[in-house]
């Protein structure tokens, strides 16, 4: 059975030494000490190893199981719920009074790593509860938020999201769910949703339900859509919980992976919903779950990545075969470790190299994010926004492949359910496709996020590249990161710039290379992240770090990719280039 240990030493790296949180000046930050980090990690790291990551597999073969209009969730999960309640993790970062511990995002996100990692599909229902509770927490009335959050937090009520429709997915525009005024001010909402994460289970008392659904009379398309608060079961004016609602589960999707989670088809039959926000304003709200969940998606690629890495680490260490080509180095065997051999390293490198670069890279976003909502930093705003497509699309898909290079080194074996490592490819898939598939991502970043506020946010990336390369070009040992930066970076820049020149006139141009783009811009950000690192690292050790060989082993993973991964840019700024025409010119009918 694979086995899980969380990276809290690389998660202190980033947080005390790159970000250097407990002595930013955003809000909350000073309580950031290395001490204080280092004990809720270390607590949070001993659950998921030891509670939760040994029901990974549980979840995996048992699956849910709906029963007369019931969810079962595996076995082991509602009393590991219990217990991840009962510790306060799922309000890690919510509003102290509603029973959260308002600690800062990046705390909630560096968390999330561990509960993804451990068990992705289990830690879907707290993360599609607590991005319910951020909606209601920005768009809801005092009274709702009296209502619902305080159970929320806790988790003792969960919460979910419900966009898709059997025929529409990404064009919510045509969704077809309404929703009917009634005179006490409710709306009965009457439609089917589907791929509902966690739309119905045995975990907690109520779960409460986001649904976007249509006034009758309302604007045409996606400007006619709100959102309705719908309990599974109503909530007294006491807060107790009454009548159970007109609304069910239709059927359990069976599905490639996460089979822990239920992702249910929901039927509104009239259900009771109330508002939140403004009326037809409800992708405004909607979008404060979706820009959430996109980072936490981003995360679960970086997750799954790093659960699969160690365990082929661990194989690669015992698993003897063949002879190093330069000499036995296990001579008393009958055959060297995996581990000697230059592929398996190299592939090790990859996953390596991703895993701790990624990580730099969420947890920059998470602090931009709490730079935003605590500090009112509108630059922090515009910079996460450009940058949230990225985290999402570029790390998810390269999470992926990460998955598929470990299950690799395995031969054989991991493609036999036995070691179970076909589990992390099959739980990472469903993260490229969830909370806006891949390349409408890409889509989106080219399409409306370069262009924002006039292009001023990818501007102020490109400064903030020339900056830190300006600053640190001439520290010692810092050559092997500057360089390949700025190379990558002037690729970047080149491809904006053929957008700007070719994509006005030809929007296919510019669409046909959104998704070299992204990838394009994933590396830029990961080099910047390996460079930031590298400066981290060698100030450690020309402070007379004990710990060397930490941050002489970051130095060295750095160089490699910037030296083996990096140079990719210049292949995608070659396909971007090459225009909308090797694209687009086969006929659709030649296909």
């Amino acid at each position: 059975m694979p086995s899980y240990t969380a990276p809290t030493r690389d998660i202190q790296f980033v947080l005390n030494e790159i970000l250097d949180v407990a002595n930013s000046d955003v809000p909350g930050y000073s309580e950031l000490e290395p001490d204080f980090t280092a004990a809720v990690l270390e607590e949070c790291g001993k659950l998921n190893s030891a509670v939760l990551a040994p029901l990974n597999v549980v979840g995996d073969k048992e699956g849910c199981v709906l029963e007369n209009g019931v969810v079962r969730t595996p076995t082991g999960f509602k009393a590991a719920f219990d217990q991840v309640r009962e510790g306060g993790w799922t309000g890690l970062d919510m509003p102290e009074e509603f029973g959260g511990q308002n600690m800062p995002y990046v705390m909630g996100i560096a968390t999330l790593e561990m509960f993804a990692s451990s068990n992705q599909a289990f830690a879907m229902y707290q993360g599609l509860t607590h991005g319910a509770a951020s909606a209601i927490l920005v768009h809801g009335s005092d009274q709702q938020k009296a209502t619902y959050l305080p159970k929320m937090v806790s988790c003792e009520w969960t919460g979910t999201m419900n966009l898709t429709e059997p025929h529409c997915g990404t064009d919510l525009g045509l969704m077809r769910t309404k929703a009917e005024p009634q005179e006490d001010g409710s709306y009965a909402i009457t439609g089917q949703k589907i791929f509902i994460s966690a739309g119905e289970h045995d975990l907690a008392d109520n779960i409460i339900h986001l649904v976007l659904a249509k006034i009758p009379g309302g604007p045409e398309g996606i400007k006619g859509v709100s959102l309705f608060i719908v309990p599974k079961f109503i909530v007294n004016d006491d807060g107790s919980l009454g009548d159970r609602n007109a609304l069910s589960c239709g059927k359990i999707e069976e599905k490639m992976g996460i089979h822990g989670n239920s992702t249910c088809v929901m039927n509104y039959d009239g259900a009771r919903g109330w508002l939140i926000g403004d009326m037809h304003k409800g992708m405004r709200a909607m979008f404060t779950m979706m820009n959430e969940a996109r980072l936490g998606v981003g995360m679960q690629g970086l997750a799954q990545a790093e659960a699969a890495y160690q365990n082929a680490v661990a194989y690669a260490r015992d698993r003897l075969q063949g002879r190093a080509v330069t000499g036995a180095e296990n001579p008393d065997g009958p055959a060297d470790p995996l581990i000697v051999h230059p592929d398996i390293r190299r592939s090790l490198m990859d996953q390596k190299s991703f895993t701790e670069g990624a990580r730099a890279f969420i947890l920059w976003g998470a602090m931009l994010i709490d730079k935003s909502h605590r500090a009112g930093d509108a630059d922090a705003e515009g910079m996460i926004s450009l940058l949230t497509p990225v985290i999402k699309g570029f790390l998810t898909d390269r999470g992926y492949d990460m998955t598929v290079q470990a299950q690799q080194i395995y031969g054989g074996h991991g493609y036999i359910e036995e070691w179970g490592m076909s589990q992390f490819t099959r739980d990472a898939r469903i993260a490229m496709i969830y909370e806006g598939a891949n390349g409408v991502q890409a889509l989106d970043l080219v399409g409306r996020k370069l262009a924002l506020d006039g292009g001023k946010h990818v501007m102020a990336f490109f400064e903030m590249v020339k900056g830190f390369c300006k600053e640190n070009g001439d520290v010692e040992g810092m050559a092997p990161f500057i360089e390949p930066l700025k190379a990558a970076s002037k690729d970047l820049q080149a491809a904006g710039m053929y957008f700007m020149q070719n994509g006005m006139k030809n929007p296919n141009a510019a669409l046909s290379g959104s998704y070299d783009f992204m990838h394009l811009f994933g590396h830029v950000c990961l080099g910047l992240m390996w460079a930031r690192s590298a400066r981290a690292a060698l100030a450690a050790l020309a402070g007379g770090a004990s710990d060397t060989a930490f941050y002489e082993n970051k130095l060295t993973t750095g160089r490699y990719y910037m030296a083996r991964q990096l140079p990719m840019t210049a292949t995608h700024l070659a396909r971007i280039q090459s225009g909308a025409e090797p694209v687009m010119a086969l006929p659709a009918d030649a296909f």
